[in-house]
């Protein structure tokens, strides 16, 4: 296993990100750039994983629901030592155990999530079942605000607010961008904290890029004396950390080649932290 590296530095997860990218020449890299700064503030100060075993039964949970983003996730854990530098240089090669969306048989991964909007719900059952065994165990939630179109999360929305939950924390990842378009334009979502305060949650609006507000709001969120659960509204931008890709959506698809490959690995301050 690869020594723990508890700095989750975001170019050091970025580079990971390019690098099973590149191997795998595999896409979904802008959806994964624009959630770095929000696992890395996780996984550095709120995830608790006892002997550092992402099995374990006291552990918290996150659960990426938005499961194409899970190259991310994946460069994380490689920090944590629960992926070797094999597993990134094998991405989606012959027999590897990584797969380009998340898989609840990977340890570290909570949910198989590729039909976007269940991991949400999936989510809100791990939070209930805690709260009935009277744990202190926080459940974590990562959506897509495109994912926000799905009937599940309100369903299960309405279902974390009737009962409580004070243990759920959905994050949502407001990179404004979907598959195939903005999400503007392909279906609206108005005022998306306005939204979630109606169905009853806490809500704080941060820069998804801010590690210290992220950090601050998550605790402030927590702190929160109200019977509620927690919703963390991020505004982010997809693709960020390489300029040739914010915002620009041809990289949700987009596979990388040795020349944008070596473009986008350039653009990342890596000075020291390889």
């Amino acid at each position: 296993m690869l020594k723990i590296n508890r700095s989750f530095h975001p170019d050091r997860i970025r580079k990971t990100i390019l690098d099973m990218a590149y191997a795998g020449s595999t896409v979904h890299i802008g959806c994964a750039f624009s959630i770095v700064e929000l696992l890395s503030v996780l996984y550095r100060n709120h995830l608790r994983y006892p002997g550092n075993n992402p099995r374990s039964s006291d552990r918290d949970y996150l659960v990426l629901s938005k499961g194409h983003g899970v190259m991310a996730q994946y460069a994380c854990m490689r920090e944590l030592g629960w992926l070797k530098d094999s597993d990134i240089q094998s991405y989606f090669s012959d027999g590897t155990h990584l797969k380009g969306l998340s898989d609840s048989r990977v340890p570290g991964l909570e949910v198989t999530s590729g039909s976007l909007g269940h991991g949400f719900s999936v989510g809100v059952g791990i939070a209930f079942g805690h709260k009935l065994r009277g744990t202190d165990q926080k459940i974590f939630v990562l959506v897509g605000d495109g994912e926000l179109n799905e009937g599940p999360i309100w369903e299960g929305a309405l279902f974390s607010s009737h009962h409580g939950l004070t243990n759920f924390m959905v994050i949502v990842d407001i990179n404004e961008f979907q598959a195939m378009g903005t999400t503007e334009e392909v279906l609206s979502l108005g005022d998306i904290n306005a939204k979630f305060r109606s169905f009853g949650f806490v809500t704080k609006d941060v820069d998804g890029h801010d590690e210290a507000a992220v950090d601050q709001a998550i605790n402030e969120l927590w702190e929160s004396k109200e019977k509620s659960p927690r919703a963390l509204l991020a505004r982010t931008v997809k693709g960020k950390g390489v300029p040739f890709m914010e915002n620009n959506n041809e990289w949700h698809y987009t596979r990388l080649n040795q020349q944008t490959y070596e473009r986008a690995i350039s653009s990342l301050s890596l000075g020291g932290i390889e």
